[in-house]
């Protein structure tokens, strides 16, 4: 499948997903992870669309593959090592994903997970059907929402073994926003930097107040990139959300959980 989908596609694009799909597998060979045979394939062709959609909308701030690779594929990736992370024939939705992160490389590598793309932008929607459609990902689903929204949704609300997300809260809110959509017994995974470090009391204290226990961090390591300060934090979902929470759309960022304050630029 995955060198079809390459041949498909001919001229210069067809030589450069070659080389990217080259370049994909011996680097996530190096990453302590399993992954399907056609995922390199089906990355670099993710990439090519994503390069091409990006220069009529704002999915992405940079699409040189160079840079690419380590940011957004193998950073994606890497918490796959984790042990219990994602556990065989998972349910995982992803809260936020923008152009599809990690979601979407995380399906492409783990067909056997089956996952949501949440996002509350129509424009980024359109963008991941056609990723679906063109990889024929049968595994993926879309859901137009915000996540306040979804959160409360019976069809969302405690229904996913795991939810994650990347750089798209505070942790405190983070903990608002995903921990309503685990079943109790689930996991949340976010993905984050630095700034999780002052993040982190407030972190604690909403992720009680919502049924999650303690937070606790691994350091996410990439051959390529040591210097990076990469983290997933993962809060296990012990018991039922109240149901106050998650508060009406625009609550949890404006006024988070446990006492959180953003410092000032």
């Amino acid at each position: 499948m995955g060198e079809v989908l390459v041949r498909e596609v001919s001229g210069i694009a067809a030589v450069n997903e070659f080389l990217w799909a080259e370049r994909l597998k011996n680097e996530m060979e190096k990453l302590p992870i399993g992954f399907d045979p056609a995922a390199p394939a089906r990355l670099a062709r993710y990439h090519s669309l994503l390069a091409e959609w990006n220069q009529h909308m704002n999915l992405t701030g940079d699409t040189d593959f160079d840079s690419a690779i380590d940011r957004l594929y193998l950073d994606s990736l890497a918490p796959l090592s984790m042990a219990e992370a994602f556990p065989e024939g998972a349910s995982l939705i992803d809260v936020g994903t923008g152009a599809g992160f990690p979601g979407l490389p995380l399906a492409i590598a783990r067909p056997d997970l089956s996952v949501m793309l949440l996002d509350s932008l129509g424009k980024r929607l359109k963008f991941l059907s056609a990723v679906v459609e063109e990889l024929e990902l049968t595994n993926v689903r879309l859901c137009h929402a915000r996540a306040e929204d979804a959160g409360r949704a019976p069809a969302h609300r405690e229904q996913y073994d795991r939810a994650v997300a990347r750089a798209v809260a505070p942790l405190p809110v983070l903990c608002e926003l995903l921990l309503p959509m685990v079943r109790p017994g689930g996991e949340m995974l976010c993905y984050k930097g630095p700034a999780a470090e002052e993040e982190w009391q407030a972190g604690q204290k909403a992720a009680k107040l919502v049924g999650g226990s303690e937070l606790t961090r691994q350091p996410v390591v990439l051959p390529t990139q040591p210097e990076w300060q990469h983290c997933v934090v993962r809060c296990q979902k012990q018991q039922k959300t109240p149901k106050t929470y998650p508060r009406k759309a625009g609550t949890p960022a404006r006024e988070p959980l446990g006492g959180y304050v953003k410092p000032k630029a």
